[in-house]
C-alpha cells in the first residue's frame, strides 16, 4: 500500500487501536524510569540511612558467624563452646590482673593528705577497721608502717614515695621482713590502685607486720649478721 491510500489506512489503524505508538530509543526510556524511581512517593517506607547501616552490619556478623560455624568443629554447637571457652578464659585473665593500673601521678604518691604522724595513721586505721571498712585500714596502715620508719631515720622522708618504693627501701636496712613488706606494698596498690577490696584478714597481716617493724633491729650499712660486737 503506497501514497495517498497508505496513509488513509495508517491513520484508520491509530485510530482503531486508539493508541499512538511509541517508539523511544534505550538510553533515554532508561534516564526516564530513573527520574520517575528518584521521586519521593516511591521512597516513603525507605530505612533511614542508620537501619540501612545496622543491616549491613547485622548481615556481616551473619555471615561471620556462619563461616566460623562452618569452620569451627563441630558446627553451630563446637562455635558455641569455644565462645563459653573464650569467655572464661578473659575472665579470668581480667580477675588475675584485676582493672588497669592508671600511671602514677603526684596524688597517688602514698601520703595523698597532709603530713600526719605514725599515731594518726594508726588511729585511722583502727578507727576504719572498727566499722569493717578493710580497705581503707590498709591503707592508714601502710602508710602508718612508712612513717613509723621515717621517724625513727630507717627511711629518708621523700615526698612523692610509693609504697612500693618504700617497701623496697626498707627492705634493705630490714632484710628479714622484705618479703612482707613487699606484700603488705602489694595489698595497698590493690586497694588503692587496682580496685579491689581488702578484707580482715589482709588487714590483721599488715597489722602485724607494723607490730613486728616496731620490735625489729635494723641491719644498718656495714653490718653483718651475726657479726661481733
Amino acid at each position: 500500500m503506497s501514497g495517498a491510500g497508505g496513509t488513509a489506512a495508517a491513520e484508520l489503524l491509530v485510530r482503531a487501536s486508539g493508541e499512538i505508538p511509541v517508539d523511544t530509543p534505550r538510553v533515554p526510556a532508561r534516564e526516564a524510569a530513573r527520574h520517575e524511581l528518584s521521586r519521593p512517593m516511591y521512597h516513603e517506607n525507605d530505612p533511614n540511612p542508620l537501619q540501612r547501616a545496622l543491616d549491613h552490619v547485622w548481615t556481616w556478623i551473619g555471615d561471620l558467624l556462619s563461616t566460623a560455624s562452618d569452620a569451627a568443629p563441630g558446627g553451630s554447637v563446637g562455635l558455641v563452646v569455644l565462645v563459653v571457652i573464650v569467655i572464661v578464659l578473659i575472665t579470668a585473665l581480667l580477675w588475675r590482673l584485676g582493672t588497669p593500673q592508671r600511671p602514677l601521678r603526684a596524688a597517688d604518691a602514698l601520703f595523698g593528705s597532709g603530713p600526719l604522724g605514725t599515731g594518726e595513721h594508726r588511729a585511722a586505721a583502727e578507727a576504719h577497721a572498727a566499722a569493717g571498712r578493710w580497705s581503707e585500714a590498709v591503707q592508714e596502715r601502710m602508710r602508718a608502717i612508712v612513717r613509723s620508719l621515717e621517724e625513727r631515720a630507717l627511711l629518708d622522708v621523700r615526698p612523692g614515695r610509693t609504697a612500693d618504693e618504700a617497701a623496697t627501701e626498707a627492705g634493705r636496712t630490714l632484710p628479714a621482713q622484705a618479703t612482707r613488706l613487699r606484700a603488705a606494698a602489694r595489698a595497698f596498690d590493690d586497694v588503692t590502685y587496682g580496685g579491689r577490696s581488702a578484707d580482715q584478714e589482709t588487714y590483721l597481716t599488715v597489722l602485724a607486720l607494723d607490730l613486728d617493724l616496731e620490735a625489729a633491729t635494723p641491719q644498718l650499712s656495714g653490718t653483718l649478721p651475726g657479726a661481733a660486737e
